[in-house]
C-alpha cells in the first residue's frame, strides 16, 4: 500500500465547534499523521498523510459526516509532497 499526503480545505460551520478535535481523533484512529488548523478565512486546513485508503477514508468522513456540531459545505483537496509528521496534531499557528 502506498503512502500519500493530502491537503483538505474544509468550509462551512467548522470553527468554534470542536472540528479540529474531532478530526484529530478520527485521523488518529486511521493511523494518519498531519494536522488541523483554523485558517483566517473561516475554513479549516487539514493535512493528512498515511496509507492512501485511510487518507481517502478521512476525506469521505469529512464530506459525509464530519464532527457532530459542524456543518461541512465543501471539502477541496489537493495532493501534497510526503512529509515526516510524527502524529496528527491541532495547530494553533503555522
Amino acid at each position: 500500500m502506498s503512502n500519500v499526503c493530502m491537503a483538505m480545505y474544509v468550509s462551512g460551520i467548522v470553527q468554534g465547534v470542536g472540528f479540529r478535535y474531532h478530526t484529530q481523533q478520527k485521523a488518529r484512529r486511521l493511523n494518519l499523521t498531519g494536522y488541523a488548523y483554523n485558517m483566517d478565512d473561516g475554513r479549516v486546513e487539514v493535512i493528512a498523510c498515511g496509507v492512501a485508503e485511510n487518507v481517502h477514508a478521512l476525506i469521505e468522513w469529512l464530506k459525509a459526516e464530519g464532527p457532530p456540531s459542524a456543518r461541512v459545505d465543501n471539502v477541496l483537496t489537493e495532493p501534497r509532497a510526503p512529509n515526516n509528521y510524527q502524529e496528527f496534531t491541532i495547530k494553533h499557528t503555522l
